[in-house]
């Protein structure tokens, strides 16, 4: 069970790098870098019925990189078939 979790954790992070942080400084950085920068963020956490919100700092250093990866990964991916 460990080491399946190990490796959805992987390809989650391979894919974040890939689709969201390409062409960026951390396409290519490790995965703790991406981790601390990107996603050990503090940030305040709300939950509608439809909706999750997620406030960031306004003095947090990578907003705008959050941002475009957000919106990179929320684009539909064209599926070739």
């Amino acid at each position: 069970m460990r080491l399946w979790l190990a490796t959805f954790a992987y390809l989650l992070m391979e894919r974040l790098r890939t689709l969201g942080l390409a062409g960026t400084d951390l396409a290519r950085a490790t995965v703790g870098s991406v981790r601390l920068k990107l996603l050990k963020v503090a940030a305040q956490v709300r939950v509608s019925v439809r909706r999750v919100y997620v406030q960031l700092s306004s003095a947090y250093p990578f907003q705008e990189l959050f941002g475009r990866c957000q919106r990179r990964l929320m684009r539909p991916v064209a599926t070739s078939g």
